[in-house]
């Protein structure tokens, strides 16, 4: 099997200099567990992913510890913090090296880069533009499919 015959296809992306509150909204709406970030051309410049909102210590935003939880009840306390927060932008968090691979990646190496990058997913480029993502749900529902397929025989 091919990454073009177990991409997700349909699929949400983000420009870098969205606020970073749009990138949550987004992945919240769409289930995706990560966003391409696209210039207004269609290149690919980075993705942002539920993992690049955690522990940004390098951009000078270190949660405390219980700072979710503070944010939820919106004490005082991390008003600053929170403000300096949601003026950051996508491309301020982004990962901006995205693993990728082509349309025509068989699955075992999709599998081997997401082992070796210790990630979830990766795009799947064509002529250099993102046309799908694969990630572990998508090839869950392809073994599924296998299965199914070799249990009617």
């Amino acid at each position: 099997m091919l990454a073009l015959d177990v991409m997700r296809t349909s699929f949400a992306t983000i420009k870098p200099g969205a606020p970073l509150l749009d990138a949550v909204r987004t992945l919240l709406e769409t289930g995706q567990r990560a966003l391409p970030v696209l210039e207004g051309s269609g290149a690919l410049v980075g993705v942002i992913s539920e993992g690049d909102f955690l522990h940004r210590r390098e951009l000078g935003v270190h949660w405390p510890e219980g700072f979710w939880l503070e944010w939820l009840l919106s004490r005082e306390e991390g008003r600053q913090l929170r403000e300096r927060t949601r003026a950051l932008s996508v491309d301020a968090v982004m990962s901006h090296k995205p693993v990728c691979v082509d349309e025509c990646a068989t699955v075992d190496e999709i599998v081997a880069e997401m082992d070796k990058h210790q990630i979830s997913q990766v795009m799947v480029l064509r002529d250099a533009r993102v046309v799908g993502i694969v990630g572990r749900v998508q090839l869950i529902v392809a073994l599924e499919r296998i299965l199914a397929r070799s249990e009617g025989d």
